[in-house]
């Protein structure tokens, strides 16, 4: 009886290209550690500078598309809408696609860190931090006019990105943690957020109507000098509100490139 042969087969590793969205992916599971944690800053540069150099494409999505289109001419109204690429306890990877005229309403971060991408269009956008003391040689009190409960906070930004653009990034109390988005044309935007958010953690998101400062400011009211109203521009007053009706986004399925969770092979 003839004894058969075993034959051994080595197995090749083919090293595969890394796309951009699995380098993001392999960075921010490495970088982000859970709750109650912050990035340290080479972190921070390292996330930044592979968000800087993503692409539409590196997501599924093509610069030249429109995804915002119209049917025989006729103008509908799209909403908001979001997709999630991945999300665990520690981030999350989302986008979020806003029509011209779109708006992601005044909104926090509750202890995140969270780095932003605009991908495609043309955006609006507005941030806050909340402000420790009011303009020099003036109150941070409000008003006794003013609506119950403001609290005064300080202008971080308030400027217009255009796609292509370097990224953003904002902390649980520093670089404008509470913003708003207005598309001025169709917008696609790339989110990091780290941890996201979670409201039985303690992390849910609240809303805020922006009120400028010499509008409740009890300086500005006792003392209505037209030429110190310039004090109030890099300051407003924020009042937390119910969860608006322009807040709500419509949920989509990621049909973009895949992500592979399995750990890296060295």
């Amino acid at each position: 009886m003839r004894k058969k042969r075993c034959v051994l087969r080595r197995r090749v590793m083919v090293r595969q290209h890394r796309t951009a969205l699995q380098e993001l992916f392999d960075s921010c599971r490495k970088i982000f550690k859970g709750p109650g944690t912050v990035p340290p800053p080479h972190d921070v540069r390292r996330l930044s500078h592979i968000l800087d150099n993503m692409k539409p494409e590196d997501v599924g999505l093509s610069a030249d598309r429109q995804f915002f289109n119209t049917r025989n001419g006729i103008k509908e109204v799209f909403p908001v809408t979001c997709t999630t690429i991945y999300k665990c306890d520690n981030f999350s990877l989302c986008m979020f696609f806003l029509p011209p005229g779109g708006v992601i309403p005044l909104h926090n971060h509750p202890g995140m860190t969270v780095f932003s991408k605009l991908l495609i269009g043309l955006m609006h956008v507005k941030s806050y931090d909340w402000a420790a003391t009011g303009p020099a040689d003036r109150t941070s009190r409000a008003a006794p006019s003013a609506p119950p409960h403001l609290r005064l906070a300080t202008v971080k930004a308030d400027r217009v990105l255009a796609a292509p653009c370097h990224s953003s990034v904002l902390y649980p109390t520093a670089g404008g943690n509470i913003h708003e988005f207005t598309a001025l044309k169709p917008c696609a935007i790339l989110d990091v957020l780290g941890p996201p958010y979670s409201k039985e953690d303690g992390r849910d998101c609240s809303f805020y109507r922006e009120y400028t400062y010499t509008a409740f400011s009890a300086d500005c009211e006792a003392d209505p000098d037209p030429e110190k109203e310039d004090c109030g521009e890099c300051y407003g007053w924020l009042e937390e509100i119910d969860t608006p009706e322009n807040s709500h986004m419509g949920a989509i399925e990621y049909l973009g490139p895949p992500i592979s969770d399995e750990p890296a092979c060295h």
